[in-house]
């Protein structure tokens, strides 16, 4: 046997097994590489429409009395502006690069829920289709992107504008909760042999806790988003004042997303720095645990600053002064990010490579956006420029730093590994510098036009400001900025196809993902690789011919099935193998099927939703049906190729950190927040809005109440009947207890119903009765959710997925009905305890 043999051998074989089906039914596709890169492409397809309104923008303004675009087009014009960056380019950004990179990087072959992470591209085109397709027609957005209530309320926006961005940006962010969810599992669960928490590449733990950051801070948008358009479909009056509503409510949960959204764009950034920095410096990344101690403080910090975006608003002074300090305590751990980088370079090597040049390009912008944010942290200075052009330019010094020179920065240095060619000479470099001098030309000058006192979101000005002449200049340098970008991406257009092809590690890098042939394969690496250390390409240069040979785990040359490793959270200890799904069309149809229930709320056709709900069901139904196994499964061979039964892993279906617990428990965490954000709405408004307290209570007694708790607590019970009954191998008794608690759960939603419903007044009446409804009706979903997971199980069971050993769908129905039992409680007494105490 020759020593190629090995490799040659596994990569036939897993090329085969790994291959995504070409032409039309690539549209099935699931494994990461693609959909990674497929983020990515779209991502940047719609950053040019953002840019291309940018300069419609820039065009309106550049001079006083211009009629380029009228009031309702430039309003148009600047909401989509605002939402396609954030939502439809940002984020997905983001995620585009997690995904594809974030498995290379931890040695795993693929990502913990492919179809997921398919479902959740699909759910980021069809809904932003539906926003730009809103544009084409007239019907786009018009009340800004942060869409501020009373302005977006019915009354004000009587179009469908408004319930385009709210149902269509609702549908997006379904990507990034399940990205979030996706990461955060693949991270703790999937790192390969050894990659012990400290062992994890710093782009991991950035990823982490963005990932964290994105299951917390989405949810209160949703909310928001949420009962905005109930009020609008229903004339719910949740933040009309007239009838116990606050337009604050509105800020309140926006904001409560929206400042935690400026880390979680900035944090995956800086990973891409701390990555890259290393990489050219030739050195270790200097304050390694500083940098992870810091990165999680600025994650809980972000959640503590929402209220600096309305100091103007009129709240107390003790919450001024407390938001003020918090907004500048958030320096510190950036500080401590800045301090490593400029450490590492300073001890190390530096090679002033391509990448590079971004990324002092973030360094000088990013740390001037900081500047002027200390600045805006000032009550007294915040006061003076709110709602300005200062506020813009500031906005853009942060996001534009943070995130575009970065993730251009990215682009360059995994371009080789995605297309495995790099770029031309001296192009990129010319894009570099006018993209850098176009920038600071339109927005250091946009300081001054705030400074001078120009308001934002205004479609003209008169002459005789002193405006006109900053404009212009801003105007002008945001057209030499395009000309840099549209530079860039001919650039990396023209590599991809005509580059010079590039060895397997272009850069000298010391992460895994640079161990893979490239363009990476389908299956990524041939074997998983035992890690020892935190930079494994400098410490083994040997290690990729390793991986590829076969030396590493899951090394056997017979295999019929995309596997890949479980491991321990912390240790990294090998624990299980997950069997991964094939190619599948289920994704792009559940898109379809959610894509669906959206137009029809937006189009009003709500006797459509009965329908549309029930296809979502039947789909997942499906989806789910596939996972599993009808036969006890035996274990696995997970050694090398020289012996693959050296080592022998039990499959996924037994193990204990399954992935259907493990996602079902951090999907909980982004549905709690949602909980969370819904009763902080019916507090804020108790305490705050004016006309409270109501003029009527709900009148429910004391013993519908009382049997609505029991009965939500019966499933949990049943459920664990069953559960006991399963470990006994009594398949009868367990069939029985899980079709009881099928049964159970509908009467739970009943009792809760009848406890809450016919005793409250009409929810138009006053916001008290429209959020109680909010609320009573998140407790259905979850009992009727949690009525279908118990059926499923029965189902399972009946079929013969279920056994002593085979628990994984007993366990997840058993953790939703916890989970439903507990917010049902907590739901019941936040409605019935004051009207009680008021009675």
């Amino acid at each position: 046997m020759t020593a190629r043999s090995p490799a040659l051998t596994l990569h036939k074989r897993l090329a085969r097994v790994w291959a995504t089906p070409p032409g039309w039914r690539s549209l099935s596709a699931v494994n990461h590489n693609v959909v990674g890169k497929r983020f990515i492409v779209t991502a940047l397809f719609f950053f040019c429409v953002g840019g291309i309104l940018a300069m419609l923008i820039r065009a309106q303004l550049a001079t006083s009395g211009a009629a380029f675009l009228t009031d309702a087009t430039y309003a148009q014009v600047f909401t989509m502006h605002g939402s396609v960056m954030m939502f439809l380019f940002a984020i997905p950004l983001i995620e585009g690069f997690a995904i594809y990179l974030l498995p290379k990087m931890i040695g795993s072959r693929d990502l913990a829920y492919p179809r997921l992470g398919a479902f959740g591209y699909w759910c980021y085109v069809l809904g932003g289709a539906i926003l730009l397709g809103a544009l084409a027609f007239g019907l786009a957005p018009d009340a800004g992107w942060f869409m501020y209530t009373p302005l977006s309320s019915k009354a004000y926006t009587p179009g469908v504008n408004a319930d385009v961005w709210l149902l269509g940006v609702s549908f997006v962010e379904i990507s990034a909760i399940a990205a979030a969810v996706e990461i955060v599992v693949t991270l703790l669960t999937m790192r390969a042999p050894g990659m012990s928490l400290a062992r994890m590449p710093l782009f991991g733990w950035y990823m982490l806790v963005t990932a964290w950051m994105m299951l917390i801070g989405f949810p209160p948008l949703i909310v928001g988003s949420l009962i905005l358009e109930v009020e609008r479909a229903l004339d719910w009056p949740f933040f009309d004042v007239a009838r116990g509503g606050d337009p604050l409510l509105w800020q309140h949960l926006f904001w409560l997303f929206g400042h935690p959204e400026v880390y979680i764009i900035f944090l995956p950034a800086a990973g891409v720095v701390s990555t890259l920095i290393p990489t050219f410096a030739r050195r270790p990344l200097v304050g390694r645990l500083w940098i992870i101690a810091a990165l999680i403080a600025m994650g809980f910090v972000s959640f503590g600053l929402w209220v600096h975006h309305m100091f103007a608003v009129g709240i107390p002074q003790l919450a001024q002064v407390f938001f003020s300090a918090a907004s500048m305590l958030v320096a510190i751990p950036t500080a401590v990010q800045f301090f490593s980088w400029i450490g590492t370079l300073w001890s190390g090597t530096p090679r002033l490579r391509l990448p590079m040049l971004y990324l002092f390009g973030f360094l000088v912008v990013f740390v001037c956006g900081g500047l002027t944010g200390v600045m805006l942290a000032l009550v007294p200075f915040n006061w003076q420029v709110h709602d300005t052009h200062f506020v813009v330019a500031h906005l853009h010094y942060v996001l534009v730093g943070g995130l575009l020179f970065p993730m251009l920065a990215g682009l360059y240095y995994w371009l080789p590994h995605m297309a495995g060619r790099n770029v031309l000479p001296h192009l990129g470099t010319w894009a570099f510098w006018l993209i850098f001098a176009g920038f600071n030309t339109t927005f250091f000058v946009m300081h001054l036009t705030g400074l001078l006192g120009m308001p934002r979101r205004v479609a003209g000005y008169a002459a005789g400001w002193g405006w006109d002449w900053p404009n212009l200049v801003s105007s002008v340098g945001s057209f030499v900025m395009a000309i840099g970008l549209a530079l860039l991406l001919l650039d990396l257009l023209l590599a991809a196809y005509i580059g010079r092809r590039t060895p397997r590690d272009l850069w000298g890098a010391a992460t895994l993902e640079w161990a893979t042939p490239t363009p990476a394969p389908a299956y990524t690496f041939a074997s998983q690789p035992w890690i020892a250390s935190r930079e494994p390409l400098w410490d083994d240069a040997d290690l990729p011919v390793k991986i590829a040979r076969g030396e590493g785990l899951l090394g056997d040359p017979t295999v019929g099935e995309q596997q890949s490793l479980g491991t321990d959270p912390l240790t990294g200890e090998p624990t299980h193998v997950l069997r991964l799904p094939a190619p599948s069309f289920l994704p792009l149809v559940a898109g379809l099927a959610t894509m669906a229930v959206f137009v029809g709320l937006l189009a009003g056709w709500y006797g459509t939703l009965p329908f549309t709900l029930a296809a979502v069901v039947v789909v997942f139904w499906i989806w789910a049906w596939q996972l599993g196994r009808r036969d006890e499964p035996q274990p696995i061979a997970a050694g090398p190729f020289s012996d693959p039964r050296s080592l022998m892993l039990p499959g996924a279906e037994v193990a204990h950190h399954a992935p259907g617990v493990v996602g079902l428990a951090w999907t909980l965490v982004a549905d709690g927040t949602f909980f969370a954000s819904l009763l902080f709405g019916y507090a804020y408004l108790g305490t705050i809005a004016p006309g409270w307290p109501p003029p009527q209570w709900v009148q429910a007694g004391v013993l519908l109440p009382a049997l609505a708790v029991l009965a939500l607590a019966a499933p949990v019970a049943a459920l664990r009947r069953a559960h006991r009954a399963n470990l006994r191998d009594d398949s009868a008794g367990r069939d029985r207890w899980m079709l009881a608690a099928a049964g159970l759960g509908l009467v739970a939603a009943a009792l809760v119903f009848a406890s809450v419903w016919p005793g409250m007044p009409p929810p138009r009446s006053h916001a008290y009765a429209a959020i109680v409804a909010v609320c009573l009706g998140y407790a259905l979903v979850h009992a009727c959710i949690g009525t279908v997971m118990a059926a499923f199980c029965w189902a399972r069971g009946r079929a013969g997925y279920l056994s002593p050993r085979r628990t994984v769908e007993l366990r997840v129905a058993r953790l939703w009905w916890r989970f439903t039992a507990a917010t049902g409680i907590l739901t019941l007494a936040a409605i019935h305890l004051p009207a009680w105490m008021a009675t």
